[in-house]
């Protein structure tokens, strides 16, 4: 294979995940809009994608240890391979299973989809880190004649935001996608159809991308695997809590609210759409919203600490005017949460910067991957909690777990350090 520049591996990453991300937004929508014309109920749907989310959290520390030895683009592969795989499961299923034996089914899949989905994931954005690092090497080179030229902190956090932003655009255009072949095709064409196009972009990443090691040696124990420092730890618990606080109120509570208050179920996955894809923009654009500095973290610490304060408040104040009942409920619910895709969105991206920043240059794969566990974990937590505290006590409660879960967001990157290498354990 001839040798490619480390911006063309980064074109090429960014491009397969654009792919990946689109089906498996489409895959999403066509699950829930499938099952919901069956009859299921707001959170049984919600329990079909429990398995999906906990299967994350294994995948993103198996997965960062396979990276870092096997090697990143063959994670990568194997990722689409699997989520290939899911979606030939799920088109197996039979219309005249007893319900107990279709909701078995369908979990099982989409466990396998989320396997799928945080393989990959861990994979790209250790590629990012890799190939970032490599260019910002290339650049020096060429312009050593020349004069200085972007930092590696600064083509980093650019590089992660946009892979970051364009990811999430592309997912909420996946949820336009699977509502339309849903109805076009119907579901099990649709899941061809989808397995087909993953199948092309695999066979394009196992062409044309070079191997990208994951670092110079992997983990060789449990101990040594979970020996992070002490940014990556920090980091991963604010994680947890962050995707919670959204997912408690976006899985169930707020789908279930709209219809409440009238909504279609298209005016609600169009708002979902409009609301990721919204989200995805501004963490394209989050470099511009946050002021760098020389060594990447003295100024970006800060970032993340008043942005998570700032965050923190838009759920409570939105519980407190459901509670007021001061009308228009859905418009005021719809108004805030825009606000709240935006703060979000600029949290989300500075956190996925600074795991970079901090991740270990030999170990890479396996700091990202713990990391995005704590993610999945989090998705886990705010997908259950979602419908159970939307069952308690409606959207605003919903809000308020938010809010609680925010405010620990936001304690715990005050204790965020501002050198890299702070709290590295020595692991023999």
């Amino acid at each position: 294979m001839p040798a490619i520049g480390a911006t063309a591996s980064y074109a090429i990453v960014t491009a397969a995940y654009w792919g990946f991300t689109l089906t498996d937004g489409a895959l999403r929508m066509l699950v829930l809009l499938h099952f919901y014309r069956l009859g299921y109920s707001p959170f049984a749907l919600a329990f079909l994608f429990l398995l999906y989310e906990a299967a994350g959290i294994v995948a993103n520390l198996v997965g960062g240890w396979l990276a870092a030895r096997y090697g990143i683009a063959r994670m990568l592969s194997v990722g689409l391979a699997t989520q290939i795989v899911g979606f030939l499961m799920l088109s197996a299923l039979d219309p005249s299973w007893t319900a107990a034996l279709s909701v078995a089914w369908v979990v099982a899949a989409q466990g396998v989809c989320g396997v799928a989905k945080d393989l990959t994931k861990t994979a790209s954005k250790s590629a990012i880190k890799l190939t970032a690092g490599e260019a910002a090497a290339e650049g020096a080179a060429e312009g050593a004649a020349g004069g200085a030229g972007e930092g590696a902190s600064g083509r980093l956090f650019r590089w992660v935001a946009w892979f970051t932003g364009s990811k999430n655009a592309m997912k909420g255009i996946g949820f336009f996608l699977g509502g339309l072949l849903l109805e076009a095709v119907g579901f099990r064409p649709a899941l061809w159809g989808m397995a087909g196009v993953l199948a092309l972009i695999l066979a394009g990443v196992l062409l044309s991308l070079p191997p990208l090691k994951g670092g110079a040696k992997a983990s060789k124990s449990a101990r040594e695997l979970f020996a992070k420092n002490q940014g990556v730890n920090l980091l991963a618990a604010a994680r947890i809590v962050l995707f919670g606080a959204r997912d408690v109120w976006f899985v169930v509570g707020l789908p279930v609210f709209l219809y409440a208050q009238g909504w279609t179920f298209t005016m609600v996955g169009g708002f979902l759409a409009l609301w990721t894809i919204g989200y995805g923009v501004v963490q394209a654009a989050a470099p511009a919203l946050v002021r760098r500095s020389a060594d990447g973290l003295a100024t970006e610490v800060p970032a993340a600490q008043g942005w998570s304060l700032g965050l923190a408040l838009i759920p409570a104040a939105l519980a407190g005017a459901l509670m007021l009942d001061t009308g228009a409920a859905d418009l005021v619910v719809v108004a805030g949460l825009t606000l709240f895709g935006f703060a979000f969105a600029v949290n989300s991206s500075v956190h996925s910067y600074l795991i970079l920043a901090y991740a270990g240059s030999e170990k890479a794969a396996e700091d990202v991957g713990f990391y995005y566990a704590a993610n999945a974990a989090g998705r886990f937590a705010g997908t259950l909690l979602s419908g159970l505290l939307y069952q308690w006590g409606g959207l605003a409660a919903c809000l308020w777990g938010a809010f609680a879960m925010l405010v620990a967001c936001w304690l715990v990157t005050l204790a965020l350090p501002r050198t890299r290498d702070a709290g590295r354990p020595a692991v023999a």
